[in-house]
C-alpha cells in the first residue's frame, strides 16, 4: 500500500531514535528541581517542543528557556497532585539533552509497557532539532477505519 500521504517513515531518524531509546525517571520533586538546574546551567540551543504542535524550526531562546522551565514546574505541582514526581523522562539526568514531559492531565501510563505507539509526552526539551511525533506514528489501518465511523 505505501505510505499514506505526507507521512514518511521517521523510525531511523536520529531524532526518534533518542525518542524511542532508554530514559531514566525523575521519581522526586527534589530531582526534577536538579534537573531544571542543570538544564538551566546549559540554557543554549534547546529546542522547546509542545506535540502535536508544528514541531520549532529553532532553538528557544535563553529567555524563552528561563520562562518555560518555571512555568511547566508550576503546572506540573499543581495538576500532578502527588508527592512524587514520575511523569518526567530525562536520556540522562545528570547531562540531560532529552526530556519528555508528560501532561498530568493526559498521562494513562507515562511507560510504554509494550503499548504501540507508546503514549506521547505533552512537552519535550531537546538539543536536537524535533520531527513531528505525532506523524511518526501513523495510526493503524484499524484504529483508522474506527475513527472513521464515528462521523458517518
Amino acid at each position: 500500500m505505501g505510505n499514506p500521504k505526507n507521512v514518511t517513515d521517521t523510525s531511523n531518524h536520529p531524532y526518534f531514535k533518542i525518542f524511542s531509546g532508554a530514559f531514566s525517571g525523575v521519581l522526586r520533586w527534589e530531582q526534577l528541581d536538579e534537573l531544571w538546574q542543570r538544564v538551566r546551567q546549559d540554557a543554549g540551543d534547546w529546542y522547546i517542543y509542545a506535540v502535536g504542535d508544528a514541531p520549532p524550526t529553532s532553538p528557544a531562546s535563553s529567555e524563552q528557556l528561563h520562562q518555560f522551565i518555571p512555568e511547566i514546574d508550576a503546572l506540573l505541582h499543581k495538576e500532578h497532585d502527588e508527592d512524587y514526581c514520575g511523569i518526567v523522562y530525562a536520556d540522562n539526568r545528570e547531562a540531560p539533552r532529552f526530556i519528555k514531559i508528560f501532561d498530568p492531565n493526559n498521562i494513562g501510563t507515562s511507560c510504554s509497557s509494550g503499548h504501540h505507539p507508546p503514549p506521547l509526552p505533552g512537552w519535550i526539551l531537546s538539543k536536537m532539532k524535533p520531527i513531528d511525533l505525532p506523524n511518526a506514528f501513523p495510526q493503524t489501518g484499524s484504529r483508522k477505519r474506527w475513527w472513521s465511523t464515528i462521523f458517518r
